[in-house]
């Protein structure tokens, strides 16, 4: 839901897009200027994984096997999870195109700058509920709103209701990862080499949906789409983690980051997108990410029957699920608090009543309450930052209602002819736990009584103030 600005000027540049209205700049993209992005991808990160296959298969082949399988028993251990990341790693002298790679994403940048990358990893947990609220509900599932974007997901598999919320934990994991420390984003870090499994994953989609289109060109259309997984797409990707979290969740829950705060932040997602091999340009200044987000929204951002469903497994894999055991109403007022009821009615959300809009500005309210005192004491900003680290990643990565244990982005959800997403059911799972519901009504009925109390007090004093004066 956007908050009205009643100061704000309109012109011929003046463009309102899903509830969101902004000034058209020359730092904008028109269609036109987008176009070619669509066509143009990380082909060294698609090179690489090809050697990477090849060396993975040839290592697989040297292992010596049991002879009429002796020595084998089903209590015998699972083969390892296969890591590209440390294959890369151990074979980068090896390949002129590996060295390539590694030499690329080992020479930091010179416009890093560690300090404030490590602001900007606090900047994500300072506001940790109200970011996390805005990843699952604005970045995700209003991201399904992008038309070519959902055709790929589509086609993985990974975005059912039985397999949705593992996919969206292991995201997590990956912002997790690049946000513990310092060290962690830094060449060999845990978050360095989340970013490059990403990357390596990516060009695995890409190369496989690329490879079916071309014995079946009804399977997936390169002139209408694009190339999958192209720098448009990753552009945009890096963009709804930073941008749209900075400008759009945020404030639409009632929080404004510092000027600082967004320089920090996007200088963070700048060196991701860095890691990850998409063209970071675009993240330069805040302006122009701000620009590129708006660009985005105004020509990326249309509806088709694949995005409704998509957005309704999202909402179903949540549904009265720990750790928030949160109703499917109460979910769908989420998305349409951050997203807009136009594009939510566009994905084919529910209209919930007006009971859990008031829950939601309890959520919005308790959000604020905690952000805005604990970031202007810097202690307890400190003291909250440290907490939420841990607890994020206990609760996502190692708790038994998460991942259960770290990912390492294995391609499992393989493209295929039959491969495509279809809807979940659409029962409605009962919570079995008192969930988030009850702390944003009370956040609510708290907040109604300092109202009501500050107003009796004023009243009382504005009484006695006139009752002096006559």
């Amino acid at each position: 839901m956007a908050w009205p600005n009643p100061f704000r000027r309109k012109d011929e540049n003046t463009r309102t897009c899903w509830g969101y209205t902004f000034q058209l700049t020359p730092e904008h993209l028109t269609p036109e200027q987008a176009h070619p992005l669509k066509y143009t991808y990380d082909v060294l990160g698609e090179e690489c994984y090809d050697i990477l296959n090849q060396i993975s298969s040839s290592e697989a082949e040297a292992e010596p096997q049991p002879p009429n399988g002796v020595g084998k028993s089903p209590s015998s251990k699972q083969k390892p999870k296969r890591d590209l990341y440390l294959l890369l790693e151990a074979n980068a002298e090896k390949d002129e195109k590996l060295r390539q790679l590694w030499d690329e994403v080992t020479t930091v940048p010179y416009w890093v700058d560690w300090d404030q990358i490590g602001r900007g990893q606090d900047v994500f947990y300072r506001y940790g509920g109200a970011t996390l609220t805005g990843l699952a509900f604005q970045s995700l599932l209003g991201g399904m709103g992008a038309n070519r974007v959902v055709e790929v997901l589509a086609r993985t598999g990974g975005f059912s209701v039985k397999v949705a919320r593992h996919r969206l934990f292991e995201t997590t994991q990956h912002i997790l990862e690049c946000t513990r420390s310092i060290e962690s984003i830094q060449p060999g870090g845990a978050g360095f080499a989340s970013s490059l499994r990403v990357r390596l994953l990516h060009a695995a989609v890409r190369q496989r949906i690329m490879k079916l289109a071309k014995t079946r060109p009804g399977y997936y259309s390169v002139e209408k789409y694009g190339v999958p997984i192209n720098d448009l797409d990753c552009i945009a990707t890096i963009g709804t983690f930073s941008g749209t979290i900075i400008w759009l969740s945020l404030p639409r829950q009632g929080i404004w980051l510092r000027e600082q705060e967004i320089l920090d932040y996007i200088a963070l997602w700048r060196l991701i997108a860095h890691y990850m091999g998409t063209p970071t340009e675009w993240f330069e200044t805040p302006a122009k990410a701000k620009a590129m987000m708006e660009s985005l929204l105004m020509n990326e951002i249309h509806p088709t029957e694949t995005s409704k469903i998509l957005a309704a497994n999202v909402i179903r894999c949540l549904e009265a699920q720990p750790p928030t055991y949160a109703s499917r109403s109460f979910l769908e007022v989420n998305a349409r608090w951050l997203n807009g009821s136009e594009l939510c009615d566009a994905l084919g959300l529910a209209r919930p009543s007006a009971w859990y809009w008031a829950l939601m500005a309890g959520q919005c309210i308790f959000f604020m309450s905690i952000c805005y005192v604990y970031r202007s004491i810097p202690a307890l900003d400190r003291r909250k930052v440290s907490t939420l680290r841990k607890v994020f990643w206990g609760l996502i990565v190692e708790g038994k209602h998460g991942l259960g244990e770290k990912t390492v982005f294995e391609f499992k959800y393989v493209p295929d002819y039959h491969v495509l997403t279809a809807r979940g059911g659409d029962e409605h799972a009962k919570p079995k736990a008192v969930g988030i519901e009850r702390r944003n009504l009370n956040s609510l009925l708290i907040a109604t009584g300092c109202l009501v109390a500050a107003g009796y007090v004023g009243l009382k004093t504005t009484s006695a103030i006139l009752e002096r004066i006559f």
